[in-house]
């Protein structure tokens, strides 16, 4: 049955895939894609969390496969695209997600650091776009989905890499973007920006500070944004901002960006780390995957909220605006009435 078929019959919407999907916000987004009806293709490197997550979406009722594949060899995630459609059909969405991170002040990095996080976080993306955009282009259809940070926009001290690989990211996706309008192509692509999550990636990444890492500011559950994410896939806009923390630092650091860089200089250091010493010896998942399968929390479930009321009015803005337009029109009615009768 072909996927045309497939949306026909109702059975399933189509095949989406995720990159870093054995943990963290790529281990929620695959329930997300799976509760809202598609099979799901899992790319990353960890075999155990691949498992996990596949036998997670298989309980929800739809299928799945999984590749372990390193997302910055971009070969490999050419091959696993291939290995997706032979086993899953062809693939609708394509969700880039796979990071990773390296904790530390520019002074203590090495250049391996960068080119590792830049490789993966930046690099990656861009590998997995051009595998979807070979299968998407000639069919004209297809959603490209590029997941980014309010970091995209705002650097932050001891997460330079990563800032500047997402940074890098919201440059590709412009290009792209403006590209796919003037070739009238019908492929979707937006990005999504993220706030701090209670992900496993601060019991992950290379950490070269004193104390434990933690997400700084307003936590999120990654479920949030996985709700966005699968929303995202389907309905295209330039641009989605998750929670108010990513809109506020947003747009505060193009009104007043000396202002962000006077409140981080004095409050970036210690909101990034716990009050627990950490261990200089732990291992980290820079070069390679962390064994066992760990789900998609991190350690800061109390600390972290499964609702924001900033994505809800995001996500509900085209009901809310009718309402508001019916509410005006009520309004005007009844003015007008009112008035003739006077």
């Amino acid at each position: 049955m072909s996927n045309d078929e497939n949306r026909h019959s109702g059975s399933r919407k189509g095949v989406a895939v995720i990159t870093g999907a054995s943990a963290g916000l790529g281990r929620a987004c695959a329930r997300e894609f799976a509760k809202q009806g598609y099979d799901v293709g899992l790319l990353a490197r960890g075999e155990d969390g691949l498992k996990g997550a596949k036998r997670e979406v298989e309980e929800m009722g739809r299928k799945a496969t999984y590749v372990s594949v390193d997302v910055a060899d971009a070969q490999a995630v050419e091959q696993a695209a291939a290995k997706i459609e032979q086993e899953l059909g062809e693939i609708d969405v394509w969700v880039n997600n796979a990071m990773n991170s390296v904790f530390s002040p520019v002074k203590e990095m090495e250049p391996e650091d960068y080119k590792r996080v830049t490789d993966v976080t930046y690099l990656g993306q861009v590998y997995g776009t051009l595998s979807a955009l070979k299968r998407m282009l000639p069919r004209d259809r297809g959603s490209i989905v590029l997941v980014g940070s309010a970091l995209a926009y705002r650097g932050i001290p001891l997460q330079s890499a990563y800032c500047g690989a997402k940074h890098a990211i919201q440059g590709f996706y412009d290009s792209l973007r403006t590209e796919l309008m003037h070739d009238n192509s019908h492929v979707k692509i937006t990005m999504v920006q993220l706030p701090a999550m209670n992900t496993t990636q601060f019991g992950f990444v290379k950490s070269r500070l004193p104390n434990k890492p933690r997400p700084m500011g307003k936590i999120y559950q990654p479920e949030v944004a996985a709700e966005v994410i699968a929303y995202a896939a389907e309905h295209e806009r330039r641009e989605y901002r998750v929670g108010y923390p990513t809109l506020e630092a947003i747009i505060g650091n193009k009104i007043a960006p000396w202002y962000a860089d006077y409140v981080l200089a004095k409050n970036g250091f210690d909101g990034q780390q716990t009050n627990e010493p950490e261990d200089p010896n732990r291992k980290n998942n820079l070069y390679e995957p962390l064994p066992g399968d760990h789900g998609a929390h991190g350690t800061f479930d109390e600390k972290a909220t499964y609702t924001s009321p900033q994505v809800w009015l995001s996500l509900h803005r085209q009901e809310i605006l009718t309402g508001a337009l019916a509410l005006g029109a009520l309004a005007l009615g009844s003015l007008l009435t009112r008035n003739n009768r006077d």
